[in-house]
C-alpha cells in the first residue's frame, strides 16, 4: 500500500498513515484469528482421532477376551 506524501497543512499524510497502520493491524488481527481457528480444528480432528483409537484398542481387547 502506497501512502500519499502531501504535506497539507490539514494533515492529510497523518490520516493517510492512520488508515495505513489500521489496515495493517486489522490485517493482523485477522490472521490471529485465522490461526486460531485452525488451532482449534487440529484439536477437534486430534481428539476424534484418539476417540476413534481409543474405540479400535477396546475393541481389540474383547475380541481377544472372546478368543481366550
Amino acid at each position: 500500500m502506497k501512502t500519499t506524501q502531501t504535506t497539507d497543512p490539514n494533515g492529510t499524510t497523518k490520516m493517510s498513515l492512520l488508515h495505513e497502520n489500521l489496515a495493517r493491524a486489522q490485517m493482523s488481527e485477522r490472521l490471529g484469528e485465522a490461526q486460531q481457528l485452525r488451532r482449534g480444528q487440529q484439536f477437534v480432528r486430534a481428539r476424534r482421532l484418539s476417540r476413534k483409537a481409543e474405540q479400535a484398542a477396546q475393541q481389540a481387547r474383547l475380541a481377544l477376551a472372546r478368543a481366550l
